[in-house]
């Protein structure tokens, strides 16, 4: 009789982000399936992107095309790394060919907050004083707010949370328009002074959303990265990539959204603005969530209908002139 020698457990490896942020959400990720799966090791393993690397140039002037993704891509791509963990809002909605986003995990709150120097606690975005400092890195929350406070001064803003926060601190800036997420996972909510209400700002596609990213042929790990998807989130998220998709936007365009699910409806809210919140496009869609991709394109034709990709066009235009 032949004895069957059974295989080793697998060791998988999490790729991730060295900031402080991106390992919180790593080692969640690598906590619950551990939990899940408790006869597989989960290794962590680091790396620096190219949007961790410059931080002295805004994030739309550099490019979005994997700015804090491709050299993870790459790491999976060469086998050095089985699977990464991505805020969902940096993950381009066209990924590379052999790589897929496996997973979606629960959302947290996906609104932008405003986080206010002490001298302006008893304000909020309404109420600032006119000529007021707005540290924001994303032309998305730039437009819209430009768009409802024109007399607001803003100011570029980058580096990780905590550096983010101490420039603020400092009196660089009078607030700062920051994710609400990203506070809440660091154990900073207590800095959330007003959570943005959604008719003044939209957030990003993604946001407060993990995506896993792992190969397109590693069904095995296919499988148990379902362990930790979120359905929901994945139909909100599924409609707002492909809303992005479909309007040919990235990361750092000024496209917001706002998605909702009752029952078995999902309803999509989407806007397009100009960089100086001059023009400004929005409509919503609803529909069964489980067209929640169709749902997500027949939204971008509402708006380019409306004169998007006008608006996108010079957009694009202005960034590639470096202005």
């Amino acid at each position: 009789m032949t004895s069957v020698v059974s295989s080793p457990p697998r060791t998988i490896r999490i790729g991730s982000r060295k900031s402080q942020l991106a390992l919180v959400q790593t080692y969640w990720v690598q906590e619950q399936l551990q939990q899940s799966f408790p006869d597989i090791t989960f290794e962590v393993h680091t790396m620096s992107t190219q949007g961790d690397k410059i931080l002295d140039v805004a994030l739309a002037k550099i490019g979005d095309k994997g700015l804090f993704t491709k050299e993870l891509e790459v790491g999976m791509l060469n086998q050095e790394i089985d699977f990464a963990v991505h805020s969902l809002k940096d993950l381009p909605t066209n990924l590379p060919e052999g790589l897929t986003l496996a997973a979606i995990t629960e959302r947290e709150n996906p609104a932008d907050a405003l986080v206010v120097h002490e001298k302006h606690k008893d304000k909020q975005i309404d109420t600032l004083p006119e000529g007021a400092v707005i540290g924001t890195s994303s032309l998305r929350r730039l437009a819209q707010l430009r768009h409802h406070f024109p007399h607001f001064t803003f100011k570029d803003v980058r580096g990780n949370l905590i550096t983010r926060l101490a420039k603020l601190d400092a009196g660089e800036y009078d607030a700062l328009i920051l994710a609400a997420a990203g506070l809440e996972r660091l154990g900073m909510s207590d800095r959330v002074h007003q959570i943005i209400p959604k008719e003044i700002s939209l957030h990003a596609v993604g946001q407060g959303a993990l995506g896993i990213e792992c190969r397109a042929d590693d069904s095995e790990l296919l499988t148990l990265l379902k362990a930790i998807e979120h359905p929901a989130t994945r139909d909100r998220c599924l409609a707002e990539r492909s809303f992005l998709r479909s309007l040919e936007g990235g990361c750092q365009v000024p496209i917001g959204v706002n998605t909702e699910i009752s029952g078995e409806n999902l309803t999509l809210t989407g806007i397009v603005a100009s960089i100086d919140g001059q023009k400004l496009v929005k409509d919503t869609v609803t529909g069964i969530a489980n067209n929640a991709e169709a749902l997500g394109t027949e939204l971008a034709e509402l708006l380019r209908q409306q004169g998007a990709q006008e608006i996108l066009s010079e957009i694009f235009a202005v960034i590639q002139r470096g202005s």
